[in-house]
C-alpha cells in the first residue's frame, strides 16, 4: 500500500479505511469481532476498528483468549478487559480449558485460539473476525516456511481474507509494520502488554526475531519477504482456481459421504492440478482424521492410480470403481462412538451432522455400521432394496445402537426412526465435512498500486 514502507508514524484512519475497503465484503452496519491479546498490535487494531465501525454504524466485540499457559495470563486478560472498557468496547474472555500438550504447544495453542474465537463469533452472530497479523508477522511466516521446505502454498504466507466455517477471518494490517502499530497506540495514549514468549528462544519465531538484523543484512528483511508472499500468493491463487475448475468438471459428491472423480479429466490435468484435486477430496472425505498429506504421499498415490491400482491415504480408501476414482472413508479408521440423548444433535466422525429423534426413550450410541451391521440391516423386511454403495462407504455409515441392538441407519432410512403416530421426526444425518470441496481459492487482495 502507498506510503507504508519506511514510515514509522501511526496508522491514519484513512489508511486503515483503505485497507479494509480492499478486503471488501462488509454489510451495512457491519458487526466485527477483534482478537485482542493485549499486545500492541492487537490493541492498535482494536483502536482502528473502533473508529471505523463508529463511522459505518456498526459494532465491535473484543475477544481475548486466556490460554492458561502462564501464571499471569488470567490477570492479563482482565487487564485487556479494563482497557477495552475505557474504550467503551464490549469484551469477552475465552479460556482454553483442559490439559495442554507437552510438545507442539504453540501449534496447539494457535488451533485452540482459532477454535474459541470462531465459536464465540458464531454464537454472537458475527461474520467478521479481525486478527492483528502485520507485515513483520507475514515476513516471519514466509521465513519459517522457507526453512521447512514449503512450496508455493506455504510461501504465500497468511491470506488477507479467509473463510473459516461460518466466520470470515480478515487481516487488515498485513501491509503495516509492527512499529507503526505501536506508534498508533502511543498516539491514542493507550498502553499494551509485552508477551514474554515473544523473546523465548524455545520458540522458532523468537529465534528468528533475534536474528533479524543478520538476516536483513543478507537481504531477507520484511520488505523482501513480504514480496515473496505476494508473488507466491498470486501463483497459489491461480493454482487453486485451476484445481476448482478441475473438481467442478470431474468430481461427484455423494450424500453418503464419498466422492468419485472422473478418470478422463483427472488424467488430462497437469500433475500439480491433479495432485491438488486429489488432496482436496481426501480432506473432504477424511473428516476428523484429515490432516494435510505430504506431497510425496500424494504423488505415490496418483502414480498408483495411473497404474490401475488403489491405496489408502488420509483416512480414506482410494480405488478404481466403474470407470471412476472412488474416494471413501476407510472403515478401520472410523472408531468414534458417541452417546447421544433423545432429540440430541452431534457431529460424528467430523463428517456427519446427526439429529436424533426424540422418540427414543434412552440414550443412543452413534457408531460405524460395519460389515455385520450392514448384513443385519439389509436382512430386515422393512429395509427394502439396499442401495448400491461401495463396501467402504456402507461400513462407515453412521448408525444408531442400543448395546448390540441396531436401531436405525439414518443415511439409508427404512422407517425405524418414525414415531407410530407421526408426532416425532425421524433420525437424520447429513454429510457435513469440515473442509469444502469447493472452498474459495487463496485470496489475493489488490489496490491501485498492485497486490498487497
Amino acid at each position: 500500500m502507498p506510503g507504508l514502507m519506511g514510515d514509522s508514524g501511526p496508522v491514519s484512519h484513512q489508511e486503515f479505511a483503505r485497507a479494509l475497503a480492499a478486503l471488501g465484503g462488509f454489510e451495512p452496519a457491519p458487526a466485527i469481532a477483534v482478537g485482542v491479546s493485549g499486545g500492541g498490535d492487537s490493541v492498535a487494531l482494536a483502536l482502528l476498528l473502533r473508529h471505523w465501525v463508529a463511522e459505518h454504524g456498526g459494532s465491535l466485540l473484543a475477544l481475548t483468549v486466556d490460554h492458561g499457559l502462564r501464571p499471569d495470563s488470567a490477570a492479563e486478560a482482565s487487564a485487556v478487559g479494563r482497557t477495552m472498557a475505557r474504550l467503551d468496547v464490549p469484551h469477552h474472555v475465552l479460556r482454553w480449558e483442559g490439559e495442554k500438550p507437552s510438545t507442539g504447544l504453540q501449534a496447539a495453542a494457535r488451533a485452540a485460539r482459532h477454535r474459541l474465537l470462531a465459536t464465540a463469533c458464531a454464537e454472537a452472530g458475527i461474520l467478521h473476525l479481525a486478527l492483528a497479523h502485520h507485515r513483520d508477522d507475514q515476513a516471519e511466516t514466509v521465513l519459517l516456511r522457507l526453512a521447512r521446505g514449503s512450496g508455493v502454498d506455504g510461501l504465500a504466507g497468511m491470506a488477507p481474507v479467509r473463510a473459516d466455517g461460518p466466520v470470515r477471518i480478515i487481516r487488515p494490517l498485513l501491509g503495516f509494520p509492527h512499529d507503526r502499530l505501536l506508534a498508533t497506540c502511543r498516539a491514542e495514549g493507550v498502553g499494551w502488554i509485552e508477551d514474554p514468549s515473544n523473546a523465548n528462544p524455545r520458540f522458532a519465531r523468537a529465534r528468528l526475531r533475534a536474528a533479524s538484523d543478520l538476516l536483513g543484512g543478507e537481504g531477507l528483511d520484511a520488505d523482501r519477504l513480504s514480496e515473496v508472499a505476494r508473488r507466491a500468493g498470486r501463483a497459489r491463487a491461480a493454482l487453486e482456481q485451476a484445481t476448482a475448475a478441475l473438481l467442478a468438471d470431474a468430481a461427484t459428491i455423494h450424500a453418503e459421504g464419498w466422492i468419485t472423480l472422473a478418470r478422463g479429466p483427472l488424467s488430462a490435468a497437469p500433475a500439480e492440478i491433479a495432485l491438488r484435486a486429489l488432496g482436496r477430496t481426501l480432506a473432504v472425505v477424511g473428516g476428523a482424521a484429515a490432516h494435510p498429506v505430504r506431497d510425496e504421499a500424494l504423488e505415490r498415490l496418483l502414480g498408483t492410480l495411473a497404474a490401475g491400482r488403489g491405496g489408502t491415504l488420509g483416512g480414506c480408501v482410494v480405488r478404481h470403481r466403474r470407470g471412476a476414482i472412488m474416494i471413501a472413508r476407510e472403515p478401520a479408521a472410523v472408531t468414534e462412538r458417541l452417546t447421544v440423548p433423545p432429540g440430541g444433535r452431534v457431529l460424528w466422525d467430523g463428517r456427519f451432522d446427526l439429529w436424533l429423534s426424540p422418540r427414543w426413550n434412552r440414550p443412543v450410541t452413534v457408531a460405524a455400521l460395519g460389515a455385520a451391521g450392514w448384513r443385519e440391516w439389509v436382512a430386515r423386511p422393512a429395509a427394502g432394496r439396499p442401495p448400491d454403495l461401495p463396501v467402504p462407504v456402507r461400513e462407515s455409515l453412521p448408525s444408531l445402537w442400543s448395546g448390540t441392538e441396531l436401531l436405525d441407519l439414518p443415511m439409508v432410512g427404512g422407517g425405524h426412526g418414525f414415531d407410530a403416530d407421526g408426532r416425532h421426526p425421524i433420525d437424520r444425518a447429513r454429510f457435513s465435512p469440515p473442509s469444502s470441496l469447493g472452498r474459495p481459492a487463496f485470496t489475493v487482495v489488490s489496490d491501485r498500486d498492485g497486490i498487497i
